[in-house]
């Protein structure tokens, strides 16, 4: 009997250099291909160039499809090759679902939904990527058999926002994946090379309005002006859409000699930073899951991170919870965090625990019950 044909749009896996949706795209596809229950199915893996030689690439149960690159590939090549052949499910994990026409064009579909941030902050949006998002978005809500979502969070905003039904949406956790571990002197001569020489509050993400980062500038200034602070801020990440602000921020702080813009950091230097931090600052307004607060759980480094959308849901006991759009409560928390040290150690602690909860093995198992079952025409 022929296994199965789960089709897993790969074209977004094996970025160069990863955001968050990428890292997902690339760490759920490992992961479900090395489960033992997906030798059940053949994984045909669709991507626009030949990527790395992977080991668990030449298992015997996955092929790579390399569809021509072009505009609108998902549309155009995508599209063309599901129809010409299709797959059992289709299984899109940080992209669009291919648009056609008629429903019953497509193969059944399983698509991941990430968060709806640009529905709260459509100003830190392109109008042209606002309305795509809006638009990809209710079309796969319409057309897709289950979408996965990343948070509870999210999947009320589907809900709440989009009319989604409840029964087609199933809450997958993310998990993740550590980062490289460094010896003590990799650290300090990784943190030296960037300028760093004192203790330090650490940032890390895409540096972009929706991250919050002007007000975590300035509520440091804050504490900068009022208190004699012996550490440092540091807003690593590479600057995004509108980010010119943040940056902006910086050189007319009075503390600008005291924060630090590395820029996008590889792997090995943002272990760096994780290991060397005095306390991690998470202050978004708005995130569908917030996998940074879960990356500075598993270096030791106590977390302070907003009391909305996915984050409470993410971080759990394990953080200082604050107002986002409070200045004052976040410097606040700023500065309990870099003297309270039975709360720091508490912290630590409890984020420990909180690792337990998330993981990329449990996340490709609920994922691939998901598309297992409308294989069966379950869902």
């Amino acid at each position: 009997m022929t296994p199965p044909v789960i089709g897993f749009d790969a074209s977004r896996s094996f970025h160069p250099t990863p955001t968050g949706t990428e890292n997902y795209a690339h760490h759920i596809l490992r992961h479900l291909v090395s489960l033992e229950e997906a030798k059940s199915y053949t994984w045909r893996l669709y991507v626009s160039e030949i990527p790395d030689p992977y080991p668990w690439l030449q298992a015997d149960h996955v092929s790579v499809c390399l569809l021509p690159r072009r505009r609108m590939w998902t549309h155009r090549a995508l599209a063309w090759e599901v129809r010409r052949q299709p797959p059992a499910v289709l299984f899109v994990p940080a992209h669009v679902l291919p648009f056609t026409w008629r429903k019953s064009v497509l193969p059944p579909s399983v698509m991941t939904i990430h968060d709806l941030g640009y529905e709260y902050f459509p100003e830190a949006h392109r109008r042209r990527q606002r309305l795509y998002l809006r638009l990809t978005t209710r079309y796969a809500v319409a057309r897709a058999q289950n979408l996965v979502c990343i948070s509870t969070a999210t999947a009320q905003d589907l809900t709440c926002l989009y009319g989604a039904n409840p029964s087609r949406l199933e809450v997958v956790h993310e998990g993740c994946s550590p980062l490289p571990r460094l010896e003590s002197g990799t650290v300090t001569r990784q943190l030296a090379a960037l300028g760093l020489s004192r203790p330090y509050a650490l940032f890390l993400s895409t540096l972009q309005p929706r991250k919050n980062v002007e007000r975590l500038i300035r509520s440091y200034t804050r504490l900068w002006q009022s208190h004699n602070l012996d550490w440092d801020l540091v807003l690593a990440g590479k600057p995004g859409w509108l980010s010119h602000p943040i940056l902006e921020a910086v050189q007319t702080s009075v503390a600008r000699d005291c924060i630090h813009l590395p820029g996008y950091v590889d792997q090995e230097q943002a272990s760096a930073l994780y290991a060397g931090a005095f306390f991690f600052c998470y202050p978004s307004l708005h995130e569908g899951f917030g996998l940074p607060v879960l990356e500075a759980h598993t270096f030791g480094v106590p977390v302070m991170t907003s009391q909305n959308s996915s984050l409470p849901e993410v971080a759990g006991d394990a953080a200082l919870l604050v107002d986002p759009e409070d200045e004052e409560e976040i410097a606040q928390a700023m500065l309990r965090l870099s003297r309270d040290e039975k709360l720091r150690q508490e912290l630590v602690e409890k984020g420990y625990r909180n690792l337990s909860r998330f993981s990329w093995e449990k996340a490709a198992r609920e994922t691939l019950a998901v598309l297992a079952r409308v294989i069966q025409g379950k869902s």
